[in-house]
């Protein structure tokens, strides 16, 4: 059985995410690449292609077309325009909305019926958009929300601790951006809850690390793509593999009609269904302002919609 990804907007992040799955033992066997600069997506596959005696699995690696979509199981979008200096957050999302619809058009022309996997900046409003104009089952289209942001706060956990980040249970959850946060409420070493081990005031600066990690890197390097990359492909797997994988992604909220990251299961249909959190009343507060934050995102470019 093939098990076909496509990629498109080979940049920074959709090649990371190329890179990555050919670096591990992934169930993807055939990987196809779409970008408006098809001379460079050219250079990408061969580069990719000389790649292969070393890599861990096989995987056929070629330029895409959309029509090579169709029997596609999952199709990862990480094209879209950056933010340039003058521009509003609004701004970036009307520019945005108006190449996804063209993007996600042509997809369903193909008569793709497969998983959209969503990276493309601001998260939550661009995985919401790809359901509203695909016209799949919302299980079927997840953004990777803050699973990164995550992989992040586990990390910083562990260095603190001298643990590994596999051992820590905690999430980000919320928006995939400045509303996200971290409830501490559920969060657990092994066995253990994290305020046996850190201070409330040490508990602030490590989510005040977190947010502003992105912007830490940036600063530093003008982008993040590694980790974004290591994030889908473990999302990838998690769907071919039909794991049933909890991680943190952003997923559709019927009551809000909106999607937001908190702590799903995820197999072979997608997302296939949420995990519970109970929340104490700040913590609920703090998700119920993550998620207005997202719906005014989405209804600032209503008219595209």
């Amino acid at each position: 059985m093939d098990n076909k990804v496509v990629i498109i907007g080979c940049g920074n992040v959709g090649m990371s995410y190329a890179y990555a799955l050919l670096n591990q033992r992934s169930y993807v066997n055939k990987l196809y690449l779409i970008d408006l600069d098809e001379h460079r997506v050219e250079g990408e596959v061969m580069d990719l292609n000389h790649c292969l005696a070393y890599a861990p699995s096989k995987i056929s690696i070629n330029v895409g077309r959309y029509e090579d979509c169709k029997d596609a199981k999952i199709v990862m979008i990480a094209a879209g325009a950056n933010q340039k200096p003058g521009e509003t957050r609004t701004d970036l999302i009307y520019k945005n909305s108006v190449i996804f619809k063209d993007i996600i058009n042509k997809v369903m022309s193909s008569g793709f019926n497969g998983i959209f996997l969503v990276a493309t900046n601001p998260l939550d409003v661009m995985t919401y958009l790809t359901y509203k104009y695909s016209g799949l089952p919302h299980n079927q289209v997840i953004g990777s929300g803050t699973s990164l942001d995550t992989a992040r706060l586990q990390n910083i956990i562990g260095k603190k601790l001298c643990v590994s980040p596999k051992n820590i249970q905690a999430y980000v959850i919320g928006e995939h951006g400045d509303s996200e946060f971290i409830p501490w409420s559920n969060t657990n070493i092994s066995l253990q809850h994290i305020r046996d081990f850190f201070r409330q005031d040490e508990l602030y600066y490590i989510e005040k690390e977190v947010r502003n990690a992105a912007y830490e890197i940036i600063e530093r390097k003008g982008a993040t793509y590694y980790g974004i990359g290591m994030a889908l492909v473990r999302i990838t797997n998690a769907i071919l593999g039909n794991e049933n994988l909890i991680i943190p992604i952003s997923t559709y909220d019927e009551d809000n009609d909106v999607y937001v990251g908190l702590p799903a299961i995820i197999g072979k249909d997608g997302a296939k269904r949420r995990i519970k959190l109970i929340l104490d009343e700040i913590e609920k507060q703090k998700l119920q302002h993550s998620i207005d934050t997202i719906k005014e995102n989405i209804e600032s470019i209503g008219d595209v919609i």
